[in-house]
């Protein structure tokens, strides 16, 4: 009898889970970007999430919470209710690099979160602005040298990926040059035309189109090697062996919600991925859509998390 009890719990809770999964979803479900509003981040959200919203029948509502890496936005989802209504619009940031630098993070980006997918993957673009006598890697880190802690480089923050990028440079080259924090890509660019800041590691969506108008000079790409979408611009590999940055996003949902769920948004996420107009976009950006599973993703942060911890202790990065 004790059994039986147990099989038919287990049935109901299947049946009930099942049928909660094909009614969800049954209103519109926030997708939360940690950055400021207006950036790459939310072209991206907008791009994917308007083909789901055609299939499942609900609305996303972008919404921005932007702050101390991402890490605010990050947190309010991992304390929002686990019902599928509010998604995190993940980056390598906030989930993968902080872990390593901030005691006090208010959340656990492996116990707080169910992962759904790697939405894309983009490499950083190396640019440099176009008052400085500066054409490729070897006359930058040539530059740095015979001018050391003069060269400045600009980053969306203390402890992005653009600031680690630019310290593991220094690292790499053996080269001294001075980092300077902005809250925001929109700023540092803005900056970089100005010749106010001479370097920068950007996200390619968000810097491409500058580079192409010639407003910044684009002297690198930080894969291993040369992007298929870009074939004419050398990979600072090329030049410094061993160098790559990845940037990526993804989504995650608060810990605990269902595995119907789940799945159900990792599916429409790699049946958006796969359009015609959403490919053509992501290739005119630099990006590479991926759409691992849940199971993939989950492996993917953990490697990242390690890998970005001995990069964060090799190059003596603090927030302090």
């Amino acid at each position: 009898m004790r059994l039986e009890r147990i099989a038919v719990a287990f049935a109901v809770a299947m049946f009930s889970s099942a049928a909660f999964a094909q009614a969800y979803p049954n209103k519109p479900i926030r997708l939360i970007v940690p950055w400021p509003p207006g950036g790459p981040a939310e072209a991206l959200a907008r791009t994917v999430t308007t083909k789901m919203s055609e299939v499942m029948g609900q609305p996303f509502i972008i919404e921005a919470k932007p702050g101390a890496n991402g890490t605010i936005g990050t947190a309010f989802v991992a304390k929002a209710a686990p019902d599928g209504y509010t998604i995190l619009f993940s980056h390598l940031g906030p989930t993968a690099i902080s872990p390593s630098l901030m005691k006090d993070l208010p959340y656990d980006p492996v116990k707080d979160f169910e992962p759904i997918t790697q939405v894309i993957s983009g490499p950083t673009l190396l640019v440099v602005r176009t008052g400085l006598p500066i054409n490729n890697v070897k006359e930058l880190i040539a530059h740095a040298k015979a001018n050391p802690g003069k060269l400045s480089y600009a980053s969306v923050g203390v402890a992005s990926t653009t600031h680690l990028a630019g310290e593991m440079l220094n690292v790499a080259a053996g080269i001294n040059t001075l980092h300077v924090p902005y809250k925001g890509s929109t700023p540092a660019i803005t900056d970089m035309l100005g010749q106010r800041v001479d370097f920068a590691f950007f996200g390619i969506s968000g810097s491409i189109q500058q580079a192409r108008a010639g407003q910044l000079r684009a002297i690198a790409i930080s894969t291993l090697k040369r992007s298929p979408n870009f074939p004419d611009i050398p990979a600072v590999a090329e030049t410094v062996p061993g160098f790559e940055l990845n940037s990526w996003y993804g989504m995650m949902a608060p810990a605990g919600t269902s595995k119907a769920i789940v799945q159900r948004l990792y599916q429409e996420v790699a049946a958006a991925v796969k359009k015609p107009d959403v490919i053509e976009w992501m290739k005119q950006n630099g990006l590479d859509p991926v759409a691992s599973t849940p199971e993939e993703h989950a492996a993917y942060i953990r490697s990242e998390t390690a890998k970005w911890a001995k990069a964060i202790k090799d190059a003596k990065v603090t927030t302090n």
